[in-house]
């Protein structure tokens, strides 16, 4: 894809180099950025946490510097790298990949500043006492996910006029989602006549198991939920759906940049530059608790051509007219 290029020129710098700039200004103000994942998968979100800096005024390595803590898709050590920000006493964190991190840095500490991007409701999950009046030392970007399920599906049976039955796949260890979005739907499908058949997945081993039933069970196509580990395991998924043949709907642009056929939902990059945005304000002396949350309105549709063709589908002109991108 055409982001390996930039990935590998970031990889090995996005830690070092911060860290550099660091040492040589001890002055500057420092952010901990908190993340679940690793680096080589968020350089277009990287890009605009950075852009969102920018646009506050100020500029890695030269008036901020980022101490980057990566998970590497172990939500376990969350609590731990979080401390160690604490310890270190970054001028504030940026929880940048949902519950995990933005619960991990409210245990943490409950004075130093924290910047949260998440798609659940902030109010619901304890994070902020209210959108409007946060209070307290969180406040952040609440971009729109399991509300979009209704018209993801819509999108997918549009481009599989003939399908009668969806197969959805889930985490069931994850209730932050499972629950909305069977809810969701469920009454979505009801709605255009489709017929459900749930699968579920929280391993690597799972996910194979639940393709297997898909094959032996045959739906017309595959509804994949909202989960950070689906979007770990994005390439095994996409895999899996193009071995069965079957026209699968993913949530982030990230599937589809991997040979995923289709997605829709919030515009993940945008989300990060306004919790960059944000960010510089704090740095500026806003306090948290004066910032509303903001709710990310951009959304983006995106289909992968190439992978339409392989399925032998055709795309409608009135969806390809649609899409925000589409990926030849």
């Amino acid at each position: 894809m055409r982001r390996r290029e930039f990935i590998r020129s970031i990889g090995g710098a996005a830690i070092a180099w911060p860290l550099a700039a660091r040492a040589q200004q001890p002055g500057m103000p420092v952010i901990g950025l908190l993340d679940h994942r690793s680096p080589d998968e968020l350089a277009d979100r990287l890009r605009g946490f950075r852009q969102g800096l920018r646009d506050s005024g100020f500029i890695e390595g030269q008036s901020v510097a980022i101490d980057y803590r990566w998970g590497e898709n172990e939500i376990d050590r969350l609590p731990g790298l979080a401390a160690d920000l604490v310890r270190r006493q970054v001028a504030m964190i940026a929880a940048t990949s949902g519950v995990g991190p933005a619960l991990a840095a409210k245990v943490a500490t409950t004075t130093i500043p924290v910047i949260f991007i998440v798609s659940d409701d902030p109010v619901r999950l304890g994070l902020v006492a209210s959108l409007t009046h946060p209070g307290g030392n969180l406040t952040g970007i609440n971009f729109f996910s399991v509300e979009l399920t209704a018209k993801r599906l819509e999108l997918l049976r549009e481009l599989v006029p003939t399908a009668t039955r969806v197969a959805v796949l889930i985490n069931p260890t994850n209730a932050e989602y499972t629950g909305t979005t069977m809810k969701e739907v469920g009454a979505a499908a009801r709605a255009i006549g489709l017929q459900t058949r749930v699968l579920k997945a929280s391993t690597i081993g799972e996910i194979n198991a639940a393709f297997a039933t898909f094959a032996r069970e045959r739906s017309d196509i595959l509804f994949v939920g909202q989960d950070p580990f689906f979007n770990s395991r994005r390439i095994q998924l996409v895999h899996l759906a193009t071995r069965h043949v079957v026209p699968a709907s993913y949530s982030a642009r990230d599937f589809a940049e991997v040979g995923g056929l289709m997605s829709y939902g919030a515009n993940i990059a945008d989300a990060w530059r306004q919790a960059g945005s944000y960010a510089g304000r704090i740095l500026s002396g806003t306090r948290p608790a004066d910032l509303p949350v903001v709710q990310s309105d951009k959304f983006e549709f995106v289909i992968n051509a190439q992978t339409a063709a392989m399925l032998g589908l055709t795309v409608p002109p009135q969806l390809l007219a649609r899409a925000d991108e589409v990926i030849e």
